[in-house]
């Protein structure tokens, strides 16, 4: 009996190590970005109105996916552009009649240059494509995620556009050993020269949300990081809610650097920024 106990007792004492060690580690996560956002003070509201008195437009890529749809969906509601307009390959069917005045633009992205056109007379521009490397194999994703991307980004700075946002992703390094993020940073790393008068990159976390489409990785960590995030809510993950508020948010803010970049923390700070 007395054994018994005794390895119960170092059981209950190597978990509870354990459970220590784990929560400083993702206390240091929680932690260890800088958050570049001093301009947090900012009246949004006041920001959003005379943003609106400027009449610009904007274009979103990847608006049929899970952040694009959030994004637009900000968009539409806050009534900040005069004119949106979706690029992507396929038409959109919308039933709420407030997004019955987006423009629609189908384009072929393996033939990109044939819709120059397309990408002209936009002030702001918004990038949300992606796949994944079990979607579309190695290839189709350095194809999606890379070379659409970077084409779209090019085309755009040749039609006018003086912001472009990226979506990125947290850890995005184009020395990386991994794929998937190697190729977001190369592709961060390959616009940055394009010389928009502002480039803003995000790079969320894992994203908190219910996908149409089936991605059993994510839905894993989603399962595993749902009660982290309740403690550590930047640590590993964020609400997709979060990334595309902070999107707009950012686009209403002064731009401080030509090139910025979120990472994880800042971008759910900014999200998370009351209208005054």
């Amino acid at each position: 009996m007395k054994l018994l106990e005794t390895s119960w007792g170092k059981a209950l004492g190597f978990f509870a190590v354990l459970l220590a060690v784990i929560a400083s580690v993702l206390q240091h996560l929680e932690n260890c970005e800088q958050t570049i956002y001093t301009r947090m003070t900012h009246d949004l509201k006041t920001l959003a109105e005379d943003f609106r008195q400027k009449n610009k437009s904007c274009f979103i890529l990847g608006a049929s996916g899970e952040t694009g749809k959030e994004l637009l969906k900000e968009i539409v509601e806050r009534k900040l552009f005069s004119k949106i307009t979706l690029i992507g390959r396929r038409q959109l069917t919308f039933e709420d009649k407030a997004f019955e005045n987006l423009v629609q633009e189908v384009v072929d992205f393996e033939k990109l240059d044939d819709y120059a056109a397309v990408f002209q007379g936009h002030d702001v521009g918004y990038c949300c494509l992606g796949t994944t490397k079990a979607k579309a194999g190695a290839d189709g994703f350095i194809r999606v995620d890379h070379d659409y991307v970077l084409k779209s980004a090019e085309l755009a700075k040749a039609g006018g556009c003086s912001h472009f946002n990226l979506e990125s992703s947290k850890g995005a390094d184009k020395t990386s050993g991994f794929l998937y993020l190697k190729v977001k940073g190369q592709v961060e790393a390959d616009i940055e020269p394009l010389g928009f008068e502002r480039f803003s990159i995000y790079r969320p976390a894992v994203l908190m949300v219910d996908r149409q489409e089936s991605r059993p990785t994510e839905w894993f960590a989603r399962m595993v990081l749902g009660p982290i995030s309740s403690m550590f809510p930047t640590a590993m993950s964020i609400p997709i809610q979060s990334v595309t508020r902070a999107m707009v948010a950012n686009t209403l803010i002064p731009a401080g650097e030509n090139v910025e970049i979120l990472e994880n923390k800042a971008i759910y700070d900014l999200g998370k920024a009351p209208e005054k």
